[in-house]
């Protein structure tokens, strides 16, 4: 296999994870496979510098999710990973040696380095940080290799390749547990009232879309049906939602690729985003059209309303609490619940560090998913 199809199979797999997280496992044993690691790990982070909380991390071993050591380095060793700080400056997209973010005194006695790396086989790993729209730190960290003594350069050269890639697949799971499918089909998301979805064919037109995409399209602010296709109203948006789709959808045998955008709104502050995904193409049938990419439209400023009220009563909590996990599963930001409230970050911080310890919970995926339940069923 060449370096060029090791790479498509990637792609490949990426696109399948991004609507069917129990694929990511796979996938991740396939990126250890073609860049020889012992594993990879993934991780997010949100919060004041002084007090940044962990929200998700899945550390695989060629595939195997490595529970024990994600709750020991949480537990124990995030805190004070000297690491972190540093990480957090460094510019989005660069592929560095996690070594070279110790001084040589920490490599000597760092607890982070010669315990947690040690135990995760990542003392000679490399990281990346993945820039994201939403204000998270993400990581995405390459375990050691499985040959002894330094990376290769080819090694390096393929991970540094599927770090835009695997932002992107980072970036469509978020936008698809916002919109509470986070486990879906590309039919089923017809049925998701959170999010616009568009499904196209092989030549970049409109095959279908469900009630909120028509709403967004036939509002023309921003994103519009033209001609069968799907398009935007102002043209520096249209030229880019132009290239966007003839990457996901190619007339050539170049590998499918998607991508995300912002598409601008004279009649609303914040923008459309557009997520675009590849389908994986079926064997020709009788010459049907069939679905080639699958456009997800997240738009800020319309979520799911959720009554504090409900959740309140449904689990315990206190008005304040409620809100803010109200607001939590409806997609705001601290920032914008701060704002909204007048009190500080910390002070939403707090709320939620009181709802963990409620319901005995560690992360925001976990409420978030818990609010969503009691909103769809009460």
């Amino acid at each position: 296999m060449t370096e060029q199809e090791a790479f498509e199979r990637i792609l490949a797999a990426l696109y399948e994870s991004m609507l069917d997280d129990s694929r990511w496992p796979a996938t991740s044993a396939l990126i250890d496979e073609v860049c020889g690691l012992t594993g990879n790990t993934l991780l997010a982070a949100e919060g004041p510098k002084p007090d940044m909380r962990v929200r998700f991390v899945g550390i695989y071993d060629r595939g195997q999710r490595r529970l024990d050591l994600e709750r020991d380095y949480i537990e124990n060793y995030h805190a004070i990973d000297e690491r972190a700080p540093r990480f957090r400056q460094l510019p989005g997209g660069r592929v560095v040696h996690s070594n070279d973010l110790f001084s040589a005194e920490e490599l000597k006695t760092s607890a982070a380095y010669n315990e947690a790396l040690l135990k995760a086989h990542s003392q000679n790993s490399l990281a990346v940080r993945l820039v994201l729209e939403d204000g998270s730190h993400m990581a995405w960290s390459l375990a050691d290799p499985v040959a002894p003594g330094d990376w290769e350069s080819s090694r390096v050269a393929m991970v540094t390749r599927l770090v835009p890639h695997v932002r992107q697949f980072v970036r469509v799971r978020q936008a698809l547990v916002r919109a509470g499918a986070g486990d879906t089909t590309v039919t089923a998301l017809l049925d998701n009232p959170r999010v616009g979805v568009v499904h196209l064919d092989q030549r970049g037109r409109i095959l279908a879309a469900n009630d909120r995409a028509r709403s967004i399209l036939q509002g023309g602010d921003g994103l519009i049906e033209k001609d069968g296709a799907l398009g935007a109203s102002a043209p520096e948006d249209q030229l880019r939602l132009d290239r966007l789709l003839a990457s996901a959808v190619p007339a050539t045998e170049d590998p499918a690729i998607g991508g995300s955008m912002p598409v601008r709104r004279q009649h609303a502050l914040l923008p459309l985003v557009v997520h675009v995904k590849p389908v994986p193409v079926p064997q020709p049938s009788y010459g049907a059209r069939y679905v080639a990419a699958l456009a997800l439209i997240y738009e800020p400023g319309f979520p799911q309303r959720i009554e504090p009220a409900l959740v309140a009563a449904t689990l315990g909590l206190t008005s304040g609490e409620s809100q803010v996990a109200a607001w939590l599963a409806e997609g705001k930001s601290v920032d914008e619940m701060a704002r909204a409230t007048g009190h500080t970050k910390g002070a939403i911080y707090w709320h939620l560090k009181q709802i963990y310890q409620k319901l005995q919970i560690s992360r925001q995926a976990e409420l978030v998913r818990l609010v969503l339940s009691i909103a769809e069923f009460g």
